[in-house]
């Protein structure tokens, strides 16, 4: 895996050095209108038209991208139903500032009952019924019970079922899966240098003092999915809450740059409103780069994380018969998830290197 990783952060840089050169978020471009005639008043109307309607239509794409993510369904039916509000783009626009409808339905995300229901959906998904019987069987009644069958679940039911499938693999001999040194040694690896910290807290538990070879097939069998989910999901998360705040901002920065720059042409004190301007087209400047370069760090994570999956994919593949088969479906799973996120990641960095370029154009019309 150590081999896998490695590949991945080569071939992340690379993807950084053809960005870097031939375009990438960081690129400057020239101005739409350089090495033309100073551009009329009309000219700057639709230039200032593009760049607002571009924010507007990357703030949608924003909610729509959250409406149809594998994020919970909490923030997913929010961002759908600001998407079919009648009060379109401020509909939009209030759900992603602080405290709207973003922000609501993360609070929701805290509730226990939430908390108690993606608990267990999150089981039935990470405990097959090939390895964990009981686990899902029971997971899987709770889902589509109560809140009260999922509180009980969480608090008693699932450390039961644990139980009842550890008795009934310990009783099964005919087959029992050995765990070899290398097994162990594999896991060892991933509890050091995993990509994904989620992981490597699950194979740290699995090799803690006193830990058996029931402990390393547990990792097999679940531990290693579970830490993956979280890991994918606590990234989902993360980047979805970044991005939200970025295009809200960004409306708002738009707003003022386009407000100053407008201010400029008939203004009394034309050095004071150019100053003004050039500031507001700046903030606009800074804020699209830095999104970017986030972006691109994105980038480069989903790729690593890509190449990770691929590489446990093909060890389990090349072991079939072993523990290993376990987390063949889940890498493979994995591996998916992963380069969708990396496209995802491309496409956003695409986006602000385009708003990039038109606040350099508004940079460069306030200047001259």
């Amino acid at each position: 895996m150590a081999d896998a990783v490695s590949a991945g952060t080569r071939a992340a840089t690379a993807l950084t050095v053809v960005l870097l050169t031939v375009g990438g978020p960081f690129a400057v471009a020239a101005p739409a209108w350089a090495g033309t005639a100073v551009p009329t008043r009309a000219a700057v109307a639709d230039e200032t038209l593009t760049i607002t309607s571009s924010a507007a239509e990357a703030a949608r794409n924003q909610v729509l991208r959250i409406a149809k993510s594998g994020l919970p369904a909490e923030l997913r039916t929010s961002a759908w139903n600001a998407l079919r509000s009648t009060l379109g783009d401020a509909a939009i626009e209030a759900w992603l500032a602080p405290g709207g409808g973003y922000d609501l339905a993360k609070q929701r995300l805290r509730d226990a009952r939430t908390r108690n229901r993606l608990f267990c959906e999150r089981v039935v998904t990470t405990h097959t019924a090939e390895f964990s019987p009981w686990v899902h069987a029971a997971a899987a009644t709770a889902v589509g019970g109560t809140d009260a069958d999922r509180a009980a679940f969480v608090q008693t039911g699932y450390a039961q079922a644990q139980q009842y499938d550890r008795e009934a693999r310990a009783a099964d001999t005919a087959h029992q899966q050995e765990v070899a040194d290398r097994e162990r040694d594999f896991v060892r690896v991933l509890a050091e240098d995993d990509p994904g910290q989620e992981v490597r807290t699950a194979a740290q538990w699995a090799l803690q003092p006193g830990a058996t070879d029931a402990d390393v097939a547990e990792f097999f069998g679940y531990g290693w999915a579970t830490g993956a989910t979280l890991d994918l999901e606590g990234y989902r998360l993360r980047v979805a809450d970044t991005e939200t705040r970025r295009h809200h901002a960004l409306t708002l920065l738009i707003r003022k740059a386009v407000a100053a720059e407008e201010a400029l042409k008939d203004a009394a004190d034309t050095a004071q409103a150019r100053a003004e301007a050039q500031a507001a087209w700046h903030a606009v400047t800074n804020h699209s780069e830095a999104a970017g370069q986030a972006w691109l760090a994105e980038q480069l994570a989903a790729t690593a994380q890509a190449a990770n999956w691929q590489s446990i994919a093909a060890a389990a593949a090349a072991a079939a018969d072993s523990i290993w088969q376990n987390i063949a479906g889940p890498a493979q799973a994995n591996q998916d998830h992963w380069t969708q996120e990396r496209l995802a990641a491309a496409e956003s960095a695409a986006y602000w290197q385009n708003m990039l370029a038109h606040a350099q154009d508004g940079e460069n019309r306030v200047t001259n």
